[in-house]
């Protein structure tokens, strides 16, 4: 075995004997390497008493290192690839997580957010490729159609321009986002929170493959692991530091979604929000991360999304209703349009009085007006041209 195979090796092992995210463990590695880690720890050793007694009960169970050996054979059997830091495809921004302190971190899930030790990963993308210029997109799994909607939206038009789209697989607006990406023939991310192999949840089977065909499924957990509930939390410290930003679609008071976005806030990640109907309660812990995090964006679209994390020129439009021909006037044929009577005529005497402009002022104005098509000249004085009427059932009045 290869000096290069045996650091995987002992990656893989370690990841095995405690969660990814443990701090002493991230500590040890960098201290002693991955192969002197696993051994201090197999002989006893490491300051941390808790971690102690996880690695003698896993140990207890099998020998981490033929678990590593087993993991492996069943990784080439998938078609699916380690990867770890010395790669060349390593994500060089989940580095980063080394840094990474939540405030009032009183959950272990808070507490061991430490870099991966290795990822488990399929499809033929490179890793840090797919991650160098990408966004997440999470969100509630039980969304709403406005949700979904919003998300497809994005996964579709984040893809359309180049960006990978990255989520967690979930229901909801996961899939959306996924979806929406997929259908734009764009790089979709799935990180999941399970083994490559085990597509969680079960119902977004069809998905995953077809992100593994185009994409990529991505894991800290060897194949076969199981989707527990805490490691979903574990994985969502790496959709945060692994993209350029992360938009908040929909989520609920207490939500998993919440805390990515928290993380990409605690990494000085870009952290949109998108708001929904304040009836809603797929709304509220959106609604709450505008309101106590000030560093969180409002988004409405695409373009605000691609202001916020795309390079200079990619500005979002200002905001503004449909032109209209009177937004094209200069200042006294605008009085003259606002001094017009809404229905019946005047003489043009009284309406340069009206609009405060001299006689031969108020002539010239009306004569472009009427080439505008905005005024008409009658018999007895100026008028405004009615709008066209609306055509269809609007018209009916009939209430259905």
């Amino acid at each position: 075995m290869s000096d290069a195979e045996e650091q995987t090796l002992a990656r893989v092992a370690l990841t095995w004997l405690t969660e990814p995210g443990t701090r002493s463990v991230h500590h040890l590695v960098e201290e002693h390497g991955p192969v002197g880690a696993l051994d201090l720890l197999l002989d006893g050793g490491g300051s941390d008493d808790s971690l102690r007694a996880t690695v003698a009960a896993r140990r207890a169970e099998r020998d981490p290192r033929a678990v590593a050996a087993e993991a492996l054979a069943r990784t080439d059997r998938l078609g699916a690839r380690v990867v770890v830091p010395t790669d060349d495809e390593w994500p060089a921004r989940v580095g980063e997580l080394r840094d990474l302190r939540l405030p009032d971190a009183r959950r272990r899930v808070d507490r061991e957010t430490a870099p991966p030790l290795c990822f488990w990963v399929r499809g033929s993308w490179p890793l840090g490729e797919a991650f160098e210029r990408s966004v997440a997109v999470v969100g509630a799994r039980a969304a709403t159609a406005y949700g979904n909607h919003v998300a497809t939206e994005l996964g579709y038009g984040l893809a359309e321009r180049g960006w990978t789209v990255v989520s967690g697989g979930a229901f909801g607006i996961d899939a959306a986002a996924h979806r929406g990406a997929l259908t734009a023939g764009g790089l979709t991310v799935a990180v999941l929170a399970c083994g490559v192999d085990r597509p969680y949840p079960m119902g977004n089977a069809a998905l995953f493959d077809r992100i593994a065909d185009t994409g990529l499924l991505v894991s800290e957990w060897m194949p076969g692991a199981e989707p527990l509930k805490p490691r979903f939390l574990v994985r969502n410290r790496v959709i945060a530091a692994g993209t350029w930003g992360t938009v908040l679609v929909e989520a609920a008071a207490r939500s998993g979604a919440t805390q990515t976005a928290r993380r990409a806030l605690a990494l000085a990640r870009r952290t949109m929000v998108v708001p929904g109907p304040v009836t809603s309660a797929m709304s509220v812990g959106a609604h709450e991360m505008l309101r106590e995090e000030p560093e969180t964006r409002l988004v409405t679209g695409l373009a605000h999304v691609l202001e916020e994390v795309g390079r200079i020129g990619e500005l979002a439009p200002m905001p503004r209703g449909p032109e209209r021909p009177v937004d094209l006037l200069d200042d006294d044929a605008r009085a003259i349009v606002e001094a017009l009577p809404r229905r019946g005529t005047v003489g043009v005497d009284v309406l340069a009085a009206r609009a405060g402009v001299g006689l031969r002022t108020a002539l010239r104005k009306l004569s472009m007006l009427e080439e505008l098509a905005l005024v008409v000249r009658r018999d007895d004085g100026y008028a405004l041209v009615p709008p066209p009427r609306r055509t269809g059932r609007a018209d009916t009045g009939t209430v259905r």
